[in-house]
């Protein structure tokens, strides 16, 4: 008698392939979804959106207080990105909770402020509470509904529609589509508004100061560089035994020639010297000034530390001299000053 093969394994293979490719079916169709609903978004802002959209550009942008973000649920978790985004870009911003803001975080609120309140329904009690003392502030309103006919939409200076036609959701309940929408509105604003305030990469670095572009941004040559006696240097008539007894000593791997009054006139590095034992093995009358580059690159101490790695990476070079206007040497760099530093 054969053997049979073992049903169960077979069967539980099959339906497991089966979930797995129903899984991915509608993952792709969440994404599909999520992307035209975007694209609609993109098309009304082109048309009929487009007016109320600078309208609510222009409100933030003469914002003289701070722009309070509000939601409940979902849309609260929306709203809390987009105040941290418009925070973050140029646009002082904060986001309250609106139960809160009823027991009193209202009292965060100016007459400067702009409001930006976010329900999809429009209909959220959370939100209708606090609408009242908003209005009597004098407070501007931006609503960001997916209904113009609701209650919130109806209660703004401006309106922002962020209608989707579906939800993600294989029940057309849970905000997946329209928190997508909303969040990308939310982007849209806050980069028109800072491409309108001049915000630019070193603005976005003050306010980032524990991040890497916050180092690469904010740390100049001058917070690296090596000065005083940590800078290796010596006279043009040195002799090339006691300028490799200076590049020993101050670990950088080169030395700086200089001239009586500091200028610097040459370079000379572990590299040059590899290049000269090809030549001569007798150093005891070599001066430097005879054997050193002359014209080595360098760098002002006011430039950025991210400059001096850009020159490094050009050129294949490991050190750089800092020099003020005046050509006179005031500090040395090597790459691992950087590297410590957390600029590359």
């Amino acid at each position: 008698m054969s053997p049979l093969a073992p049903p169960t394994l077979t069967s539980s293979a099959a339906a497991e392939a089966d979930a797995t490719a129903h899984a991915l079916q509608l993952a792709c169709e969440t994404l599909q979804i999520e992307a035209d609903a975007v694209l609609a978004l993109r098309q009304r802002l082109s048309g009929a959106d487009a007016s109320a959209f600078t309208q609510a550009m222009s409100l933030l942008l003469h914002c003289e207080g701070r722009v309070v973000v509000s939601g409940i649920g979902k849309s609260g978790h929306i709203a809390r990105k987009i105040a941290a985004t418009f925070a973050s870009t140029g646009t002082p911003a904060f986001f309250v909770h609106p139960a809160e803001a009823a027991h009193g975080d209202l009292g965060m609120v100016t007459r400067q402020d702009v409001f930006i309140a976010i329900s999809y329904s429009g209909e959220a009690s959370e939100l209708m509470s606090i609408l009242p003392t908003i209005k009597r502030l004098g407070v501007k309103l931006i609503a960001m509904t997916g209904k113009p006919e609701s209650s919130l939409a109806k209660l703004s200076d401006v309106h922002l529609n962020v209608f989707v036609d579906k939800e993600a959701c294989p029940l057309n309940l849970a905000p997946t589509a329209s928190t997508t929408v909303t969040l990308a509105l939310g982007d849209a604003l806050a980069v028109a508004v800072l491409d309108a305030r001049g915000f630019r990469e070193e603005d976005f670095a003050r306010s980032h100061p524990g991040g890497t572009l916050g180092r690469r941004l904010l740390t100049h040559v001058r917070d690296v560089m090596r000065t005083g006696e940590a800078i290796p240097q010596v006279a043009p008539e040195t002799k090339l035994s006691a300028a490799l007894l200076e590049i020993t000593q101050k670990g950088m791997a080169m030395t700086a020639v200089v001239d009586p009054e500091q200028r610097i006139i040459g370079v000379f590095t572990d590299g040059d010297l590899r290049r000269l034992m090809e030549k001569t093995q007798d150093f005891s009358q070599v001066r430097i000034v005879d054997v050193m580059r002359k014209n080595p690159r360098s760098i002002r101490p006011e430039q950025l530390a991210v400059e001096a790695v850009e020159v490094m990476e050009t050129h294949r070079i490991n050190q750089l001299l800092v020099a003020d206007d005046s050509g006179k040497l005031v500090g040395a760099l090597h790459i691992h000053d950087l590297t410590r530093a957390k600029v590359i």
